[in-house]
Parts: structure tokens; C-alpha cells; sequence
């Protein structure tokens, strides 16, 4: 008896997606017993000084709800690389380091203002979350498009690509030579800070991180778009594996960036976005890998991430974290997100009032410098930290407390709900673009990957110190985008 085609098709796919079925459900319940139940539940027993009150309560069930949704996001049948990254920030920064804070009784940096601001912080994050949840669920419940002629997806011009690499080159060479030679690059991030001083290409007072962080940028971002862009052709096209010149290029990118990108002079933030984007530009397909980079995620940023912070100071002035209880680490100031949040809700109510946008345009016009604009706002972190009267205001300042300082808890909630509904969009467009859209041009493929990576930097603050990056990076991107559809000038 004939059997169809599209039966055998059938059979074939029902035979390929047992393994993923099979790994899912083996997966399913001892993730969120780990992340939803057990993991909280071993911090809440731990001793402590903390007190269980309102907050308290409100820290666990924040985490709680993070812990499900990660576990939902590791175990969805399609990769959101966005939102993982989302609820990956959410549950660690978020949900697991406070509860630990909250337990020991011991945060990283002073909360200023009553208890009830801290109660109100966690409580607006909560709502944040669940908007982002409503926003993404609107996304995937869009009413139906009205007919019109479909555009051309964005795709990588050949010559514009080259133009890229030799931007990369040129960049990454300027900034070695200025911030005086490679050695440089591997000594400590104090060291590249005192070259980028010495060597006046700071500007912008001793408040403003804009002009190192362009100099970095400069010599660090388009080096990472050209490496990402390579090995996407690569891995998608025969003919670019046939390329000496495609070749040599990516060996010498891959040199350039193991200087510039290297985890020891950049900040641990940024080497992630290196290594996210990486990972799933030259692993598109793999659930395997999306899965493992999300959980691998969990584990590093709870146990080896306040270790990783050996090369911000040379050796006189690192100080190894010691401790005696396996939470302790995470009540250092890499988990201040909430307590800094809380802050910014003292500073507004002590009187100095929302900013009504100011801060938003100052992220936007990152590039202005303040010899034109006036009264140009500070960094939102180091704003509220001299109000404090810190000395050291390198300090964090979340998304919930940018848009919360800018617009209300209106606007924050707006806010949110706007960015699930694009990152949604973005993750179903990545799908589209490597799933159902193999072409090795295509730019998207390599863009929500680096989103993905750079939202940690977004999600903790502050957003001008971020800001720098992602203006190179729009610069770039627009550099080697065409929307042409002639093969004979996209890559194939």
C-alpha cells in the first residue's frame, strides 16, 4: 500500500521530536522543584538576623514567581533567548541574592530610607514582572495583520561586511595603541582605567563614565558584531568555509577579540554578553545548548560570579571575598539591584521628585557632551549614591528604578509591559530568522543573540553607562545591513 509523503514527513518529525519530549519531561520536574522550591526554601532556612515581615514575605514570593517562570522559559518547546535572559536576571538579581540579604540580615550597600521603601521596591518589582509576563502574553495573541506586500528581511551586505571587519580592526588597533599596548588588556581593569586617565580620553569630568566607556567601545563592540557576523556565515554557508579570505579574517577577529573581550580587563557584565552571544550565534538550533546556558547560568551566577571579580584591581588592591556561609557572597555589591531601588524611591520622596524623562533623554543623547549640555543629568546610580553620600557611586540602578525615577510607577508598569511585548516579538523573529530562515545573512540572527547577552548590563543600570555600546553597536549594525535581495551583494 502507498504511503504519502507528507505521512513519512509526518512519521519523520514525530520521530525527531521524541528525544526533545522525552528530555522535557525528564527535565521538567527537578527543575522546578530546584528552582521554585528547593533553592528558596534552602535560603530560608539558613541562620540569620533578618527580619520576617512584610518585605520578607514579598522577597520570597518574588522569587518564587521568577523561579517559575525561568523554569517555564528553560523547558519551552521554542527558544526566547530574550526572555530567558529576562527571567535569568530576574530570579538571580532579583529574586535569590535579596532573599539571601533578607535572611542574613546583611545587604551590600546601605538602604538610607524606612523599611516601608523597601517594601513598596519589592513590591513594584513584583508588578514589573507580571506586566513584562502580560506584555509578552499580548505578543503571542496579536489580531490578524491586514494583507500587505511583505518587506524584505534585513540582510548582510558582502562589501559591507567587509567595510565592518576593517572598522573592527581599525578601532581595536586605535584603542590598544592608546591605552599603551596589549599587555595592557591583561593586567586588571584598574590598569585600563588608569590608561584611559593618563591618557585624557576620559572627558566628560570625574563623573561621567560616557568617554571611557566610547574609547571601550569603540575598540570593543564592532570587533564582537564582525566576530558574530562571521561565524554565522560560517556555520551556515559552504561557500564562506571555502573563502581563504573569510578564513583568515575570522582567525585574526578571533585574536583581536581574545584581547579586547577578554574577561580579565572587561567588566564580567560585558564578558557575558561575549559569551551568550557567542554561544547562540554559533548554536542557533540547539535546545541542548539554549537549555544548558540558562541553567549553567543559575549555578554560575549564584557560586562563581562574586569570585569572578580577581582582575578589577591589580594585586595590592584586590581583596579575595572570604566567607563562611555559601550565601554570604551574594549579599556583596553585585546583588544591590533591589536596595538601590529602594534608595531611589527615598530620593524621590525626600524631595527631589521624578525626572519626568530628563534621565531618559540623557541616555538617548549619551553623545552630548556636557560642555554643551548643561545640567545634563549624572548616571542615575551615581545620582542617588551622592545624594547618599557614598564614595564609591559606581553603584547599580535597575530598569524598575530608571523608569520608576523617570515616569511613576504609571510609567514603570508601561513600561514593562512594553518591553515583554517586544522582547517577545524579538524572540519569535530570531525563531523565524534560524528555524524556518537558514540564508547565513541574515542579520537578526545575530542581533537578538547580542540583545540577549547585553540585557544583563540593561536590566541592572545604569542606563547611561550602557549607552555607549549601544550606539556603536546601532552604528555598526547599520553599516552592514542591506535590504537588498540581489545575491550577487548579500552573503550566501
Amino acid at each position: 500500500m502507498a504511503v504519502s509523503a507528507g505521512a513519512v514527513a509526518g512519521v519523520r518529525g514525530t520521530t525527531r521530536s521524541v528525544p526533545r519530549a522525552a528530555l522535557s519531561r525528564a527535565l521538567a520536574v527537578p527543575l522546578v522543584i530546584a528552582l521554585v522550591g528547593f533553592l528558596p526554601g534552602y535560603v530560608t532556612v539558613q541562620p540569620g538576623t533578618g527580619v520576617r515581615d512584610t518585605a520578607y514575605w514579598l522577597q520570597l514570593t518574588l522569587t518564587v514567581y521568577a523561579g517559575g517562570r525561568l523554569a517555564a522559559m528553560v523547558l519551552t518547546r521554542r527558544r526566547r533567548l530574550i526572555q530567558g535572559a529576562f527571567w535569568l536576571f530576574c530570579y538571580v538579581a532579583m529574586g535569590v541574592a535579596p532573599l539571601a540579604q533578607a535572611v542574613i540580615g546583611q545587604v551590600p550597600t546601605p538602604v538610607v530610607g524606612p523599611r516601608s521603601d523597601t517594601t513598596t521596591a519589592i513590591t513594584l518589582v513584583l508588578v514589573g514582572c507580571v506586566a513584562f509576563d502580560v506584555g509578552a502574553l499580548l505578543a503571542r495573541h496579536r489580531p490578524a495583520a491586514r494583507v500587505r506586500r511583505a518587506r524584505p528581511p534585513a540582510q548582510v551586505g558582502r562589501r559591507r561586511l567587509w567595510l565592518l571587519i576593517a572598522v573592527a580592526y581599525l578601532g581595536s588597533a586605535l584603542s590598544i595603541a592608546k591605552l599603551g599596548g596589549p599587555a595592557v588588556f591583561f593586567s586588571s581593569r584598574q590598569a585600563i582605567s588608569e590608561s584611559v586617565q593618563s591618557s585624557g580620553l576620559a572627558g566628560g569630568g570625574g563623573d561621567s563614565h560616557v568617554g571611557s566607556a566610547f574609547i571601550r567601545g569603540f575598540g570593543t563592540v564592532p570587533a564582537l558584531l564582525a566576530l558574530l557576523f562571521l561565524v554565522r556565515w560560517m556555520i551556515t554557508s559552504r561557500v564562506a568555509r571555502r573563502t581563504p579570505s573569510a578564513i583568515a579574517a575570522l582567525c585574526g577577529l578571533v585574536v583581536v577579540n581574545a584581547i579586547v573581550n577578554n574577561p580579565i580587563s572587561n567588566p564580567r557584565y560585558w564578558f557575558l554578553t561575549v559569551v551568550f552571544s557567542l554561544l547562540f550565534t554559533a548554536f542557533p538550533r540547539s535546545p541542548v545548548m539554549y537549555r544548558a546556558a540558562l541553567v549553567t547560568g543559575v549555578v554560575a551566577a549564584l557560586l562563581l560570579f562574586p569570585f569572578l571579580d580577581r582582575f578589577r584591581y591589580d594585586s595590592g588592591g584586590y581583596h579575595p571575598v572570604e566567607t563562611t556561609s555559601v550565601l554570604e557572597p551574594l549579599t556583596i555589591k553585585d546583588y544591590d539591584q533591589v536596595g538601590m531601588f529602594a534608595n531611589t524611591l527615598t530620593f524621590v520622596h525626600s524631595g527631589k521628585g521624578h525626572a519626568h524623562g530628563r534621565q531618559l533623554a540623557a541616555d538617548v543623547f549619551f553623545f552630548v557632551p556636557r560642555s554643551v549640555w548643561h545640567g545634563k543629568p549624572l548616571d542615575s546610580g551615581v545620582q542617588v549614591g551622592q545624594w547618599m553620600g557614598m564614595t564609591n557611586t559606581n553603584l547599580s540602578s535597575p530598569l524598575w528604578a530608571e523608569l520608576w525615577l523617570d515616569f511613576g510607577p504609571v510609567g514603570m508598569t508601561g513600561g514593562f509591559l512594553a518591553l515583554g511585548y517586544l522582547c517577545a516579538r524579538g524572540d519569535r523573529r530570531y525563531a523565524q530568522r534560524t528555524v524556518e530562515d537558514g540564508r547565513p545573512g541574515t542579520v537578526m540572527a545575530v542581533v537578538i543573540p547580542l540583545v540577549c547577552g547585553y540585557s544583563f548590563i540593561l536590566l541592572r543600570g545604569p542606563l547611561l553607562q550602557a549607552s555607549g555600546r549601544i550606539g556603536i553597536a546601532a552604528v555598526c549594525l547599520a553599516l552592514v545591513t542591506t535590504f537588498s535581495e540581489d545575491r550577487r551583494k548579500i552573503l550566501r
